[in-house]
């Protein structure tokens, strides 16, 4: 089957569209780009073009992709910040985006994840149960001390 083919402004309109639907790093629309066949001064243009309307903007998608994941999935700082590294977004970014999660906040997601998780466990071994939480909590992106201290409570 062949692809349909589409004019250099039919592309980058596409590719406006595609980012004003939700924030996109620079990464994503690279990647959407290889829908397309494109060589590669265009893909510059079209970059750049939407860069410079606000289309792409690293910062606020930095901002937002930190809010979303923790406020929607209950990440933990360091999934979201191994998410954000595969994204190609600069460490400095990531560091300073990572500081908008507030503390008391972020302290009682994770004491809420975790009890929830700790009640919804049914082993009688306490070492098997506290295991299965350090994992749990650990796949989420929580930091090794927070759920050491959690677990040793318990």
């Amino acid at each position: 089957m062949q692809k349909k083919s589409y004019t250099f402004d039919e592309i980058k309109q596409k590719l406006a569209d595609y980012c004003v639907y939700q924030d996109r790093s620079q990464s994503e629309v690279l990647q959407k780009m290889r829908d397309f066949t494109l060589i590669n001064e265009a893909k510059d243009e079209i970059l750049i073009y939407l860069i410079q309307n606000d289309f792409v903007n690293e910062e606020r998608f930095t901002n937002s992709f930190v809010r979303g994941k923790f406020n929607q999935k209950k990440w933990g700082k360091r999934k979201i910040a191994f998410h954000l590294k595969q994204k190609n977004i600069p460490d400095k970014m990531i560091q300073k985006a990572l500081l908008e999660i507030d503390d008391d906040e972020y302290e009682q997601t994770f004491l809420t994840l975790a009890t929830t998780k700790w009640n919804s466990l049914s082993d009688k071994n306490s070492f098997t149960k506290k295991q299965k939480l350090y994992n749990y909590l650990s796949q989420k992106g929580y930091e090794s001390e927070l759920i050491t201290r959690f677990s040793s409570e318990r």
